[in-house]
């Protein structure tokens, strides 16, 4: 019993290295700048504030969105009066989208963004930063991993997203060792 134990504890040492643990717990989110942010020159500053935090960037794309992606990206708030507003904004100019990786993204990304409402975000993130109301708050990103996984997936085919290490990453994650 304790031989066949400590073979399985093997098994799962080998399969568990700090590099795998580490990996797993990396994540990644959407981010978009909104057109307001491209025509306001902001999109520069939003990627040096993403990857000055260490987040690194595995896809983007400058791109004016169609009115249908727009539709399913924003599906959940088709029921709410400002709905078709969002979308014919969203779908007026150009936009930057972009999938960012690193340990936590999604949560930090949200709080490096500041809140929805421009007025209650504090100053040092983006929105607390740039923005004073709330239909022009120049940035979405992904409210949870499901979220994050959704939107990628309807925003970028898969080889379009890069898979690649950064020069600094020891630098930026601890290696457990």
């Amino acid at each position: 019993m304790l031989a066949s134990l400590l073979s399985f504890l093997s098994v799962i040492a080998r399969k568990f290295t700090p590099e795998s643990i580490m990996s797993a717990q990396r994540e990644r989110t959407f981010i978009a700048v909104k057109p307001d942010g491209v025509q306001r020159g902001l999109v520069g500053e939003i990627i040096k504030r993403f990857e000055a935090k260490g987040f690194k960037l595995a896809g983007m794309k400058f791109m004016k969105a169609s009115e249908e992606l727009l539709k399913q990206h924003y599906i959940d708030l088709a029921d709410k009066p400002f709905y078709p507003g969002l979308c014919k904004y969203m779908a007026s100019g150009p936009l930057v989208a972009m999938c960012w990786e690193g340990t936590g993204v999604v949560k930090t990304a949200r709080v490096m963004m500041g809140e929805t409402r421009p007025a209650d975000s504090k100053p040092g993130t983006i929105r607390g930063d740039f923005c004073i109301e709330v239909g022009r708050n120049i940035i979405h990103g992904s409210d949870s991993i499901e979220s994050a996984n959704k939107e990628i997936a309807l925003w970028f085919r898969p080889e379009e997203l890069t898979s690649w290490t950064q020069a600094n990453d020891s630098w930026i994650y601890e290696s457990n060792e």
